[in-house]
């Protein structure tokens, strides 16, 4: 299982890096997640514009997706799955599809300038949002 301080680099944990997080810059959506809920918590926008993840993510994310520790923030009916999307110039026919989080990680480090994206959704009411994306630093 993964949250975030399992995905966290050592950079922003204070901690060192090892292995392939150490060559991988991290980008963390929560803070904007935390806007969206507030306004959906506050009326500003409906439960249905946030739950409305694609036939295709959910599907992802039922077959291929990793369990997380985190409840999901809309439902709290079920814990969050975490689906993988690496995209890159250099990965061809492999380009934007879907990985476990090792895999993806390991791909985003192996190719410079590939992307590592990191979706959350929620398999009970299609709460999705990204979470976290991480690309490769030029070395």
């Amino acid at each position: 299982m993964y949250d975030s301080s399992t995905m966290a680099t050592g950079i922003r944990t204070g901690v060192k890096a090892r292995g392939r997080r150490a060559v991988l810059a991290t980008v963390d959506y929560t803070l904007a997640k935390r806007a969206l809920l507030g306004e959906v918590r506050s009326g500003l926008t409906s439960w249905a514009d946030v739950c409305d993840a694609h036939p295709e993510l959910m599907r992802a994310a039922k077959h291929v997706g990793e369990t997380s520790r985190r409840d999901c923030p809309v439902c709290t009916r079920a814990k969050l799955r975490l689906v993988t999307y690496v995209y890159g110039d250099g990965l061809r026919e492999e380009n934007g599809r879907v990985w476990p989080l090792d895999v993806g990680l390991s791909m985003a480090a192996d190719r410079p300038g590939s992307w590592c994206y990191v979706v959350e959704v929620c398999t009970e009411c299609q709460w999705n949002h990204l979470h976290e994306a991480f690309v490769a630093r030029a070395v």
